[in-house]
């Protein structure tokens, strides 16, 4: 394993950055701190690294102070937690010099190694080390990691490209100025619906429908069996892949674990209600999916009702289903776009039974309620979708009240707020 790792060494040394597509995302990068980056598969966490790495070269750090190394490479399976401090080693004995300068180290995927922890604690203890480690786990990198580090972490997570990455991934310019000309919101207009249809995993930008979808049946596969099933020990994967159909296919909906049991039960299939719990975590620890519950401030009003759920990128719908709802998709895209700008995000229930697709927070404690819809030029949609705004506004104070659809640009009042009507695309983009 040594002469392997000094080989890794050696090529991650030499090998030049790749070009890649600037993210909104940027790492923190706090001395005394580890950033944790994490995400599902082949959203992106691997080219930010080399983004932070070019990044780092045009501030005048030297390349040969950084070192990638992917713990997925073949090469190094199996290794033991007590061979990491290999690579250390091997990297400064190539590069000397760097033993008493400031070092930038890239472990990705590091939880492939169990008991990694205590050595990304130990290394960031030695002088001038910085560290990020990736991972494509909730639990390992975001939960357990803080335990470990003792607060010596930070956090960031990577989902598919926003609208306004796909975007600069074309080499379509996005506005600095609002509103754009006619001509360019046009234009703007038309990639979104391709957005909408493509999503935004980086690899499949571009690539035509057949094999964008098995590419994406692809991912979802190997999340299952990679990030669920061999990390969890899971032993029932008919039921898991049952579950995963039904989230998958439905993005936006309700899920009650309940009546998925009794489905279930229905269909032949045994498995228990506990299991099916475990099971829905491990895929949101996976970033498969995500579950958004009622807004309340009372846990036992969460704990009985049921949650919203919604895939990671609406490509995961596509992939399960060939004619998911548009509307739902278009609520998926909030939904990730609201959590990309950094808002803690419910769905609430008005006194009259109405919904309001999303009441949001932000750490700093601007608050937004938002409502999602196609269209809104059919009376009877635009009666149902603008009523149930209209009393949760009554009762529910918040800083911006929007209304989001595929086209629509119009600006109303109820209860005495101001709401903007945005087209999607310009909500994703001017919205920022």
């Amino acid at each position: 394993m040594v002469e392997v790792i000094e080989q890794i060494v050696a090529d991650a040394l030499a090998r030049p950055l790749p070009d890649a597509t600037q993210r909104r995302v940027v790492l923190p990068a706090l001395p005394g701190k580890v950033d944790a980056v994490v995400g599902m598969r082949r959203s992106g966490k691997t080219w930010l690294l080399f983004e932070t790495m070019k990044r780092l070269l045009a501030a005048g750090v030297p390349r040969e102070r950084m070192l990638y190394v992917n713990f997925e490479d073949d090469r190094l399976l199996p290794l033991d937690v007590t061979q990491l401090r290999l690579f250390p080693e091997a990297f400064y004995r190539r590069v000397p010099a760097a033993s008493a300068a400031e070092c930038w180290f890239f472990y990705d995927e590091i939880q492939r190694v169990p008991g990694w922890e205590t050595f990304v604690r130990r290394q960031l203890d030695t002088p001038g080390v910085r560290l990020t480690v990736t991972g494509s786990s909730a639990k390992l990198l975001s939960r357990e990691i803080a335990t470990s580090m003792r607060g010596r972490s930070l956090t960031t997570e990577v989902l598919p490209f926003g609208f306004d990455e796909a975007l600069r991934h074309q080499g379509i310019d996005v506005p600095e100025r609002w509103p754009p000309p006619t001509s360019e919101a046009a234009a703007l207009a038309h990639a979104f619906e391709r957005y909408l249809e493509v999503g935004g995993f980086p690899e499949v930008q571009g690539l035509d429908q057949v094999t964008r979808l098995r590419i994406v049946q692809d991912y979802i596969d190997v999340a299952l069996l990679r990030d669920v099933v061999e990390r969890h020990g899971v032993t029932n994967v008919e039921a898991l892949r049952w579950l995963v159909r039904h989230l998958l296919s439905a993005p936006a909906g309700r899920f009650s674990i309940n009546r998925f049991f009794n489905d279930l039960k229905s269909q032949g299939l045994a498995v228990g209600k506990d299991t099916l719990h475990a099971y829905l975590r491990f895929l949101e620890d996976a970033f498969v999916l995500f579950t958004v519950p009622i807004w309340t401030p009372s846990e036992r009003v969460r704990r009985v009702n049921p949650r919203k759920a919604y895939p990671a990128d609406p490509a995961l719908a596509r992939a399960m289903t060939m004619r998911p709802d548009t509307g739902h998709l278009l609520e998926t895209l909030v939904f990730l776009e609201l959590r990309r700008r950094g808002f803690d995000v419910g769905y609430l229930t008005t006194e009259s039974g109405y919904e309001v697709d999303f009441m949001a927070r932000h750490l700093d404690g601007r608050t937004a309620m938002v409502q999602v819809c196609a269209r809104l030029d059919e009376p009877e949609t635009r009666r149902r979708e603008l009523r149930a705004l209209e009393e949760a506004l009554t009762t529910h104070a918040v800083d911006e009240a929007a209304v989001v659809t595929l086209h629509e640009t119009e600006t109303l009042t109820l209860s005495g707020h101001d709401v903007r009507v945005w087209p999607a695309w310009r909500w994703l983009l001017e919205g920022r």
